[in-house]
């Protein structure tokens, strides 16, 4: 059994509450988005986000309904900005399945996609917690600037890694971050402790993304999911960014006027995928994430000893160590 799955065990409880919420708040007149989203809920994701608004609540006090209800609201808005990635980047398959505007549209997954937005919103607003509100609408903000910043940097070679870890922070860390206030808020908890709580989540979420953006340059087959994708996109991630911002490394100006084409051909990516591999790419990515770990773990060590501390931490090796 995996971490993931020991700390979704330890939860079940909640989580079932909360999946029964998302379905009856999903749940329309309508008899098409009916069967989309029956389709699209086959296939649950992890759960993280939730479960940090879970742990961040039981930090202070019990899962209540309050806290349920900023964890359904966060997922599913974390659910919309995948559904719309999905039309924007025309990806045909999600989680080993088909993504709703492969199977029908675009036209009905943006729709859905909006649907899912709207009934986030309706989860906020049943918390009665205009602060709870604030931060999902705060969110959906960063959500989107990271995806713009993340075109803007790709289509004018914007090479830095403050550029890169300012859109991760945007487009990763942020919802994290958001987890774990909204949890505080639901449980009454705000002030320094808030603070605290907050840029731990912020460190987790960085790494969660270094993670993901170190399982694109590996073979598809190793992964389980398609690779080499950012690249197509003609994004530059840190793997590959800290070997072209060297300017000791091999080859260096020829592979940085590689990844500046506009568009790469198969053979170009597996180039630079395995120049990032080779030039110590992914070994300094996990340097970087053991490093945001060390100061995660210093700021979660502040807070009072129990089980959901603990589960935090666990949960915080998972995201460095995960193989999918």
């Amino acid at each position: 059994m995996s971490t993931l799955e020991v700390i979704q065990q330890e939860i079940a409880p909640e989580l079932k509450r909360l999946n029964q919420l998302i379905s009856d708040q999903l749940s329309s007149s309508n008899e098409l988005m009916n069967q989309v989203i029956a389709n699209y809920l086959q296939s649950k994701g992890k759960l993280i986000r939730p479960i940090i608004v879970m742990l961040s609540a039981k930090l202070f006090g019990p899962v209540s309904d309050t806290v349920l209800s900023a964890a359904a609201a966060v997922e599913l808005l974390h659910n919309a900005s995948l559904i719309h990635d999905d039309v924007v980047d025309e990806a045909k398959t999600r989680r080993n399945r088909p993504t709703i505007n492969s199977v029908w549209d675009n036209h009905i997954a943006v729709l859905v996609g909006d649907f899912f937005v709207s009934s986030a919103m309706q989860q906020a607003i049943a918390t009665k917690d205009i602060r709870i509100i604030d931060s999902l609408c705060h969110l959906g903000k960063l959500l989107s600037l990271g995806e713009i910043d993340q075109i803007f940097n790709a289509r004018y070679h914007t090479l830095t890694e403050e550029a890169y870890f300012q859109i991760i922070n945007y487009k990763t860390a942020s919802l994290f971050v958001a987890c774990a206030r909204m949890g505080c808020y639901a449980s009454g908890v705000d002030g320094e402790r808030l603070e605290r709580l907050s840029r731990f989540t912020e460190l987790l979420g960085l790494c969660f993304q270094m993670r993901d953006d170190i399982f694109d340059y590996y073979d598809s087959a190793l992964v389980g999911k398609p690779t080499g994708n950012d690249l197509r996109e003609g994004k530059i991630t840190l793997p590959l960014l800290s070997v072209l911002l060297r300017p000791d490394a091999p080859d260096h100006d020829a592979m940085v006027a590689l990844s500046r084409k506009e568009q790469l051909d198969e053979h170009e990516i597996e180039t630079l995928m395995r120049y990032a591999r080779d030039n110590g790419g992914i070994d300094y990515c996990y340097e970087q994430m053991h490093r945001l770990r060390d100061e995660a773990m210093i700021l979660l060590d502040t807070f009072a000893d129990c089980r959901a501390r603990q589960l935090l931490g666990d949960l915080f090796d998972f995201i460095i160590t995960r193989k999918y």
